[in-house]
């Protein structure tokens, strides 16, 4: 093996690694914001919602 295949191979190894770490991150950035998300569905329900029943006739 000579200098320029080990260097492109440890390069593609490092971008490899990088685009994991990057992705680990989107996902927990993005498993928060659901959980937030949720969240402020919980408090922002509608007040009556559920609580009363229309009957008419």
């Amino acid at each position: 093996m000579n200098l320029s295949s080990i260097m492109a191979r440890q390069v593609a190894d490092l971008q490899h690694t990088v685009n994991l770490s990057l992705m680990k991150t989107q996902m927990a950035t993005q498993a928060a914001q659901a959980v937030v998300m949720l969240q402020d569905m919980k408090e922002a329900s509608h007040p009556h919602k559920g609580t009363v029943i229309d009957q008419k006739g």
